[in-house]
């Protein structure tokens, strides 16, 4: 199992969200380019991020409203659906700070949702009333709250590091009054994981190493509240936890004890044992059941896309679902009665449609147009999955995006895209980042360097203690492969990525000669301090951090050698550097200290900061200038 809580978070997934199409077509011209007989129309930056982007699908208790989020506004907004898509009731109205969806009350239609400010991560619960007013159920500064679910008796349960910055306690709130009691004072540094819908068991993991961790059981009736210990093993056994089965009986979790990949086991809590539940050729990410309990929803990571099954309980058959377009299956949620299923479909040329189906139907109801009607959807390009060997024959998988325009007579540019994590993965799905670049011109390919999850555990943990080392390498021959390909401009190849992908880009611009340019994304550029200033909050799983990338006590002059900051005269080709203002991960500091080290050089460097984000860029206008900064960066030196 890829168990990653790990410090640097993949870039965060708004960067690659989609949308529908409320936002008026944009008055920019379009660009053609010859190709043999045909015209590609390249399209602006505001025409990418004219697409609408979703979150959220809960039905509500009477099946007749969905809750979905919706940037049309710049910023994320709730909204009320109707089932048949027709009718969009803005909820809220935020111009500022986006809004996040948790979901419906169980009886009424009052809505939990979250935000935080500016990007701090500091994220607060609120409910919004019948009546449209709004109440803060979490409110202070310096802490954050996150909705852990719903019991049977209707109350919802929340955590909060209120008391302790470092450690999550759980608190169940009354619907009614919204009064709350502290339930489970975590004292230990547990993560919580899950709640039994009756609300007497939690689930918790505890950290060992980023391979290692254990998985513990509380039952909340019992007088001391002790957590038992329900994953007991040798070795390095890397655990998740999906969550409890309907009945309470059961907690189902993940394990790679016994494979490369993630399998799924049972825990009978009455017979405090353990069986084997489900198992596939790659990682399971996710199981979960409908509520009336009727079907089992199971996802699977198959080799960068999620593969969605879904089970009756009752007969053992899959349910078959109508004709859809072709795409990953996201954001499976049943009603109440599971007689509707509310999906997203998302594919690499197209962003995410939200789709409603009757299950006594023969068709499911696309309710959104995603992609700005001003873009031909044919233009858009779909990756291929391939390999390459390594430095040392390592075979790394990647994305490879071809543009339209490419061929062996018109050869392209070419940049490789990094994903963040460490542990990250580079996905199959709709990209605006990146169809965007493609559309302009420029082959993109997305490289799942040693290190990434998804391939199991083995090469998980190669990079353990060798990050901006041999993972750096995998990147290297990321562009040999690149020039071996017949319609790529081998001379024109630069490296791009976000939070750990941007530390890899100053790394590659640092410590090799190998690329023309590159794009740093909120990426860190000094080890030392960036494993010093950890949020407190990731206090649970700091002795995992010190296991992946080094504690910065003990291994100070390693990290000090692979920090691109303190290397800033071997930095010979030109940067462009991206970062919020408001990130609690990578501090702006880092940024700001890398681009004054390579300005001492005389060597180009741009920089773009938000004062209004974090890590990752909430607000459309933001993401909009953060493209417009990357063409115009490609376009003056690549």
């Amino acid at each position: 199992m890829k168990h990653t809580p790990l410090y640097l978070a993949a870039l965060v997934s708004v960067l690659l969200l989609s949308g529908c199409d409320k936002t008026p077509k944009t008055d920019t011209p379009v660009i053609e380019t010859k190709v043999e007989a045909k015209a590609i129309p390249g399209y602006s930056p505001t025409q990418f991020y004219a697409t609408k982007s979703y979150l959220g699908n809960d039905i509500n208790h009477k099946a007749d409203a969905l809750l979905v989020a919706s940037d049309e506004t710049g910023v994320f907004n709730l909204y009320k659906v109707s089932l048949d898509g027709k009718t969009w009731t803005p909820l809220t109205n935020s111009t500022t700070e986006s809004i996040l969806p948790v979901g419906w009350f169980p009886q009424d239609d009052r809505v939990l949702y979250r935000a935080d400010q500016g990007g701090n991560e500091l994220h607060h619960l609120y409910v919004r009333e019948l009546d449209g007013s709004v109440k803060d159920l979490t409110p202070g500064d310096k802490h954050k709250a996150e909705f852990i679910g719903w019991t049977d008796d209707n109350q919802f349960w929340v955590m909060s590091n209120e008391r302790d910055p470092k450690f999550f306690d759980l608190y169940s709130y009354n619907s009614t009054d919204y009064q709350r009691t502290l339930v489970y004072q975590n004292n230990e540094g547990y993560d919580i994981g899950a709640l039994s819908d009756n609300g007497r068991y939690i689930a918790l993991s505890k950290e060992r190493t980023n391979a290692d961790n254990n998985l513990y059981l509380v039952d909340l009736q019992s007088a001391d509240k002790t957590p038992v210990h329900i994953t007991p093993h040798q070795g390095n056994v890397s655990h998740g936890i999906y969550g409890f089965s309907r009945d309470n009986n059961q907690l189902i979790f993940g394990s790679d004890e016994k494979s490369e990949f993630s399998e799924a086991f049972a825990y009978n809590i009455a017979e405090k044992a353990v069986k084997p539940y489900s198992k596939a050729d790659w990682d399971i990410m996710y199981i979960g059941f409908s509520k009336d309990d009727k079907y089992k929803v199971e996802a699977v990571n198959a080799d960068a896309s999620t593969k969605i099954s879904i089970t009756d309980q009752s007969t053992g058959k899959a349910l078959q679902l109508p004709e859809l377009p072709a795409g990953d299956l996201r954001g499976v949620t049943f009603s109440d009665d599971s007689q509707y299923l509310s999906f997203y479909v998302n594919a690499d040329d197209s962003p995410s449609n939200l789709f409603v189906w009757k299950l006594s139907e023969p068709k499911a109801e696309r309710l959104t147009q995603a992609l700005d009607k001003a873009i031909d959807e044919s233009v858009l390009v779909n990756s291929e999955v391939v390999r390459y060997p390594s430095f040392d024959d390592l075979a790394i998988p990647a994305l490879l995006y071809k543009p339209k325009q490419a061929s062996n007579s018109t050869k392209v540019p070419a940049l490789i895209w990094i994903h963040g994590g460490p542990g990250g993965q580079s996905r199959t799905g709709y990209s605006p980042v990146i169809q965007h670049l493609v559309n302009q011109g420029y082959a993109v390919l997305s490289v799942n360097n040693r290190g990434s999850s998804g391939y199991g555990k083995t090469f998980f943990h190669l990079d353990d203690l060798r990050h901006g080392e041999d993972d750096l390498q995998d990147i290297v021959y990321g562009k040999k492969y690149l020039q071996s390909l017949d319609w790529v401009a081998a001379d024109r190849i630069g490296v791009m990525g976000g939070s750990y992908g941007g530390y890899l880009t100053m790394a590659a611009m640092a410590f090799t000669d190998e690329f023309k340019v590159g794009i740093n994304i909120f990426g860190v550029t000094n080890w030392v301090r960036t494993l010093e200033s950890i949020p407190p909050w990731w206090e649970s799983f700091r002795e995992s951090l010190y296991a992946e990338l080094g504690d910065p006590a003990v291994d100070g002059e390693r990290l000090r050698r692979i920090s691109p900051v303190f290397h800033g005269d071997k930095v010979k080709k030109p940067v462009l550097v991206v970062q919020g203002a408001n990130d609690p991960r990578v501090l702006q500091v880092e940024s700001d200290e890398m681009v004054a080290a390579i300005r001492a050089q005389n060597v180009p460097v741009d920089y773009v900061l938000f004062p209004d984000e974090g890590h990752g860029f909430l607000k459309k206008e933001n993401r909009i200038k953060a493209q417009e900064a990357y063409l115009a960066f490609l376009q003056k030196y690549l």
